[in-house]
């Protein structure tokens, strides 16, 4: 657990380097990685899709980025309804600060920000012994889907409120920067 000050904030315009490098380094060695993140979360930042309080960065006591999150618009789509949610991608974490915890401040602070905005749910692709911690659970238990294949324990939400995904049910349709069609 990283003990010393850490300080979760917005993500200013000054960190955008900072957190290009961070998430390249995040995710350099990661096998389930198209080890485009960095790029993607340029391209979000410009994107309808990007909530500017839902960048968060995690800052040490001496003014270090250790991680960043960003959550950004989502649609699950059900002919002919369509329902808002969040995209959580990436989390990124300094290979230095990884296993601190420091991830997991990261997410709940998001889910706390998001709800607060009144979102009502995040959904994610990610590791299935990983986000279960922080209440995610598998999408096709809620009746949602993706638009391409994955394995099932992978695709997951969270519902930010009692009943968030509740007679929600549809495909998952990502921001056109995120490059899926």
């Amino acid at each position: 657990m990283y003990n010393n000050m850490l300080t979760i904030r917005q993500e200013e315009e000054k960190d955008y380097k900072k957190v290009f490098k961070l998430t390249e380094e995040a995710f350099r060695g990661m096998e389930h990685s198209d080890h485009q993140e960095h790029f993607l979360v340029e391209k979000l930042r410009k994107s309808d899709a990007f909530i500017p309080e839902l960048s968060l960065v995690a800052e040490t006591e001496n003014g270090e980025i250790a991680g960043h999150i960003l959550l950004t618009k989502l649609k699950i789509e059900n002919s002919p309804e369509i329902f808002e949610s969040l995209a959580l991608a990436p989390v990124s974490v300094k290979p230095e600060f990884q296993n601190q915890g420091i991830g997991g401040q990261l997410i709940l602070r998001g889910h706390s920000i998001a709800r607060e905005l009144g979102y009502r749910s995040v959904i994610l692709i990610g590791h299935e012994n990983y986000y279960p911690k922080f209440g995610y659970e598998k999408t096709s238990n809620f009746g949602i889907s993706f638009p391409f294949e994955i394995p099932e324990v992978n695709g997951m939400a969270v519902e930010l409120i009692k009943d968030g995904l509740k007679n929600i049910t549809g495909v998952v349709k990502y921001p056109k920067e995120f490059g899926i069609d």
